[in-house]
């Protein structure tokens, strides 16, 4: 994600936030004021979800800031290291704990130093404040991460999977509704929106950054559009076919999930339209809701509370649980036989990782390799793939299972994994659950964080 905004903008917030609480509790107890509380409307079940050429659904669960090594450098057979590179030398990654109470930078600025023109050994120039930047050579120790590296272990594991652009979660949440940021043939949206929430409901005067092809970026900080973006997205092939798809998210206003993580409150066309009242779902767990109704839509994109998220500096542990009980659900719900789950990770979060991205390197992209794992019936049993993909290959895979047309972004050039992780010649294989340290029924009690944007 993107540095840490101002002081000035972390007390407004805070500020905002506060009345914001207030006055819930205030509208609350005087029953929302002159009429008393509206009740709630009854259920009105979507139309079923329409079969595509592979799979009936597409979920595709998101979660937060972390390396592929950060994550599974111990994985057996997997592409990791214990080991990086230094502008000095080399050093061991240290194994650490998967809370981490400080959240490394990840801009584009301290990506560009990182990456050091494909030699990735200037990640222990970056300090983070105080702490000196070798705190970012570390992997989570694998007993933490249990019910990542058991779903790994049981189903697809890509290693070579890198960001659209090496930057922080504004653009990869766009990406993974797009495939890409560009405003223009020239420009690019780069790092993140000057004030949140990151969307249509930022302050007035808010603006985005851009880069270009060759990745001139300094001279257009804060220099792009207002983030209420108007160009195409999943959405827009998707309802042309009469397709459904819901993005499960926190609220809007409330949370630090909602106000940077929804990548729907930028589109302009969604945040102003009725779709934000039906197909963007808050709170996330709603998504539990839907797939015990089984009415789970066509494309899912499930975004968790800042607490399940895995975000550096969240201060909990929750997060492979929050992903091991969604799985749980859908692997024990109708939707299973007919379901592809895709499990990754937006960006890199500011941790250390080996491999440099391939190719060109064009409006601040590839970015970074981030962790993926492929849930299906068919995916194939274990198997660790080495195959180059990226963040567009999950928008290409949506496109492609019901052949819907191209959005032209980084979805008609990114690989196609299809006949890389699945074996459709098999028999569907029976759901086993992934034990968690928290049970579905903790996050369905579980109070929103609503913690005031000042990380990471």
């Amino acid at each position: 994600m993107a540095p840490a905004p101002d002081d000035t903008l972390k007390a407004s917030m805070r500020a905002v936030l506060l009345i914001s609480a207030l006055l819930s509790v205030v509208l609350s107890s005087c029953g929302g004021g002159g009429g008393g509380a509206t009740p709630p409307a009854p259920f009105s079940p979507p139309p079923p979800a329409k079969k595509g050429k592979y799979f009936t659904h597409i979920v595709i669960l998101i979660q937060e800031n972390r390396t592929f090594d950060n994550l599974f450098a111990t994985f057996p057979g997997a592409d990791g290291t214990t080991v990086g590179k230094t502008h000095n030398g080399t050093l061991r990654l240290h194994e650490s704990n998967l809370e981490s109470p400080v959240s490394p930078h990840n801009g584009y600025a301290p990506w560009v130093q990182d990456y050091n023109h494909g030699r990735m050994n200037h990640f222990d120039l970056v300090p983070i404040g105080k702490i000196p930047g070798t705190y970012v050579y570390a992997y989570v120790k694998p007993a933490q991460i249990k019910p990542y590296w058991d779903l790994a272990k049981r189903y697809v594991l890509a290693d070579h999977t890198f960001q659209t652009e090496g930057s922080g979660s504004f653009t990869a949440h766009q990406d993974l509704i797009r495939g890409g940021t560009e405003v223009d043939s020239q420009h690019n949206i780069i790092d993140f929106p000057s004030s949140a929430p990151w969307g249509c409901d930022a302050p007035p005067g808010t603006r985005t950054s851009l880069i270009t092809a060759n990745n001139q970026w300094q001279q257009y900080h804060d220099q792009g559009p207002f983030p209420c973006l108007t160009y195409s997205t999943l959405r827009d092939v998707l309802d042309a076919k009469q397709l459904s798809w819901r993005y499960y998210a926190p609220t809007v206003g409330q949370s630090f999930g909602g106000d940077l993580w929804n990548a729907f409150d930028a589109i302009k066309a969604v945040r102003y339209g009725s779709e934000w009242n039906t197909n963007q779902a808050s709170p996330e767990t709603k998504v539990f809701t839907d797939i015990s109704r089984n009415t789970l839509p066509a494309v899912s994109w499930v975004i968790p509370d800042y607490q399940n998220s895995d975000h550096p500096g969240d201060n909990s542990d929750t997060g492979p649980s929050w992903i091991a009980q969604v799985v749980n659900a859908i692997g024990e719900s109708p939707a299973w036989q007919t379901t592809a789950i895709v499990i990754v990770w937006d960006d890199w979060g500011g941790w250390y990782d080996h491999v440099p991205p391939p190719g060109r390197h064009r409006f601040g992209g590839l970015g970074f390799r981030v962790p993926m794992i492929v849930v299906s019936p068919f995916a194939k049993r274990g198997y660790i793939s080495h195959n180059r993909y990226e963040l567009g290959s999950i928008v290409r895979f949506v496109e492609d299972n019901w052949n819907l047309p191209r959005l032209g972004t980084t979805d008609a050039t990114s690989p196609d994994f299809v006949n890389d992780f699945f074996d459709f010649t098999q028999q569907p294989r029976q759901y086993v659950p992934i034990a968690g340290k928290y049970s579905k029924v903790y996050f369905l009690n579980q109070s929103p964080s609503n913690l005031p944007v000042d990380d990471e």
